[in-house]
């Protein structure tokens, strides 16, 4: 079934319809993530060509952005410790932290899939202030945003990951 993206692989067993494409989306990050990341250097997961975000931050974004927009969409605030994972997210990453941060992203994925079982649908319309400034969205505004935002981060580590192969590969 792999050689289908999660949205072509039927529902997700327990997550309402209207949150169907907040979950495939999620599911699709972390397999696309695992496939892009497989066999990277030390050095290609910290490279940063031409100053863009390096493969390590975006594996750390993706967590936190996925944590952080479902904390809103449950109408919390973030805590001292998202705040935190935030200002480390673009700190390098060794190789003998690798495994745990793919563990993260997987974890994180799982969680928010278990999160959107439970969700009322009556109340996606609900008012969610996001941030410090409260700015207006909604419990599906928080889902949608935190899964469409995860991919396009995928998107951008797809193109560091192949300029990084690129550059290091050897010249013929």
């Amino acid at each position: 079934m792999a050689n289908t993206e999660w949205w072509q692989r039927g529902p997700i067993e327990g997550v309402p319809a209207v949150l169907q494409p907040v979950a495939h989306i999620l599911l699709q990050v972390r397999e696309s993530v695992d496939e892009l990341v497989h066999g990277l250097t030390p050095a290609e997961w910290n490279a940063r060509p031409a100053g863009v975000a390096s493969a390590a931050f975006h594996v750390r974004h993706l967590t936190g952005v996925i944590d952080r927009l479902f904390t809103y969409a449950r109408g919390q605030s973030l805590s001292a410790e998202q705040f935190a994972a935030i200002r480390a997210e673009g700190a390098e990453l060794g190789a003998d932290e690798v495994a745990a941060a793919l563990a993260a992203l997987s974890a994180r994925v799982e969680a928010a899939v278990a999160e959107l079982r439970t969700i009322d649908v009556a109340t996606l319309g609900d008012f969610r202030g996001v941030g410090r400034a409260q700015l207006p969205s909604t419990v599906i505004g928080c889902l949608v945003h935190g899964a469409e935002h995860a991919m396009r981060h995928v998107g951008q580590l797809s193109v560091t990951v192949r300029v990084v192969r690129h550059l290091a590969a050897p010249s013929v």
